[in-house]
Parts: structure tokens; C-alpha cells; sequence
């Protein structure tokens, strides 16, 4: 037959061995919360060791209030978490249900040491969880560089891309013509040879000829090459639309 007041006696014992003056043996069991007639002791669990600091600015304490009812080990002991500080009802209660389910891993077998290292592993973590919560709550949000992407703007593209915006413009202009009004400014325009034979021809001729002479570079307007440009565009609308009118 086992004598569970022994057992229970050498528990103590070697509480008061390993705790020291973390365990205090309470007046009656109302003083911790709990009901019974028998005596009552209670353990201070803090989540560092006792050479170690604070691990968070707010102190993390509990106290781990028990009583042996008359068949423990083999049955259940009476447990209650009071003091607390620093935690929440929440976590309290999830403490209580980690404890409740060792107690029922550990029937049989002298378990308070146990319970209490168990709390202080759960704080431990607990405390850990919210200092790396905070930590990255702090970090200051990293500004996204924008990299820019596209075609890189130089005189050469800006160039290039005027060219090509004057002539979408110059395209739509002309399609607002009448086929009379293409016609006339078609024949408007002069020629290569037409533009040369003139008196300005002649002129740029002779600037071109005493602009080597004094070793300077003369380059003639482009103006005759976008004229052809134009008269492509002119004949092309002209033929589209010509294409278009209904075969009688």
C-alpha cells in the first residue's frame, strides 16, 4: 500500500532543497485560492534565472499556488496561478490549460518541480514572443527605390521623337484635306533642282564655296528633304483615297 503522506512529505523536502526561498508555505488554502483544509505552499516563477536581468521593462512574474489532495501522486494535486504580473487573462489561461495536461502526463510521479520549470519555460517564451513582436513593430519601413525604366532621354532621342510626333501631327492635318487642297499643295512645292535653279540655289552655291575657303563647315537646309517627305505623304493619301472611291 502506498503512503502517500510520505511521498508527499519528501516532495516538500526536496522543494525546499531546489527552490529555497521560492517556496512559501501559505497559512490555509483561501490564501491561495483554494479549497481545502489541508496545507498549502506556493511557488514565485519568474521567466529569467536569478543571475540574469529583467528580460523585459515590464516585470513577468505568477505564483503557483498548490496543495496535495490525499492520493497524490496518483491523482490530481490542487493548483491555482495568482500575482500575476505582466501577463493577460488570455495567457493565463492558456497557461493553466498547458499545466492541466502535464499534470495528467505525470500521474503517478511526484510532479510540482516539474509544473513549475514548465511555467518558467512558458513565460521564457512568452516574454521572447512579445520582445521580437516589439522589435519588429520598431523597424523603421525601408523606402522602395524606384528605378527608373524606359528609353534614356538625350538630345539624339528627344530629336527622334519630335520628328516623329511632327509628322503623326502633319499626317492628320493633311487627311483634313480636300483632294483640290492636296493637289495645290502638292504643286506648291518645288523641287531639288527646281529650289537650286532659283536665285536661293545659287546663293547657298556660292556661301558653301567661301565657307571652305575660310574653313568653316556650311550644311544646307534640310528643309528640300522634308518637302519630299512630304510629298510622299501627300501622294499617299491621294492614291488611298482614290483606291477607295467606288468603281462606277
Amino acid at each position: 500500500m502506498t503512503d502517500y503522506a510520505a511521498e508527499q512529505e519528501m516532495e516538500i523536502e526536496a522543494l525546499e532543497a531546489i527552490l529555497m526561498e521560492d517556496l512559501t508555505e501559505l497559512e490555509d488554502g483561501a490564501a491561495g485560492g483554494l479549497e481545502t483544509d489541508g496545507r498549502c505552499w506556493q511557488i514565485d516563477i519568474k521567466p529569467q534565472g536569478d543571475d540574469e536581468e529583467e528580460l523585459t521593462e515590464m516585470p513577468v512574474r505568477i505564483k503557483l499556488v498548490f496543495a496535495h489532495t490525499p492520493n497524490y501522486p496518483d491523482e490530481p494535486p490542487l493548483f491555482n496561478i495568482r500575482g500575476i504580473q505582466g501577463l493577460s487573462t488570455k495567457d493565463v489561461n492558456e497557461l493553466k490549460a498547458k499545466l492541466e495536461e502535464e499534470v495528467q502526463e505525470n500521474l503517478g510521479m511526484s510532479m510540482m518541480f516539474t509544473l513549475a520549470t514548465s511555467a518558467k519555460e512558458w513565460l521564457r517564451d512568452k516574454v521572447a514572443g512579445a520582445e521580437e513582436a516589439n522589435a519588429e513593430e520598431d523597424k523603421e519601413p525601408v523606402e522602395e527605390v524606384i528605378v527608373p525604366h524606359g528609353l534614356p532621354v538625350t538630345v539624339e532621342n528627344f530629336r527622334a521623337w519630335r520628328d516623329a510626333y511632327e509628322a503623326e501631327i502633319a499626317l492628320e492635318k493633311a487627311k483634313l484635306l480636300t483632294d483640290s487642297q492636296l493637289v495645290a499643295q502638292r504643286e506648291k512645292r518645288m523641287s531639288g533642282k527646281q529650289w537650286f535653279e532659283s536665285g536661293k540655289g545659287q546663293r547657298a552655291k556660292l556661301d558653301a564655296e567661301e565657307g571652305d575657303e575660310d574653313g568653316d563647315d556650311f550644311d544646307f537646309d534640310d528643309s528640300d528633304e522634308e518637302d519630299m517627305d512630304d510629298d510622299e505623304m501627300f501622294d499617299q493619301i491621294l492614291k488611298q483615297r482614290e483606291g477607295e472611291k467606288p468603281v462606277t
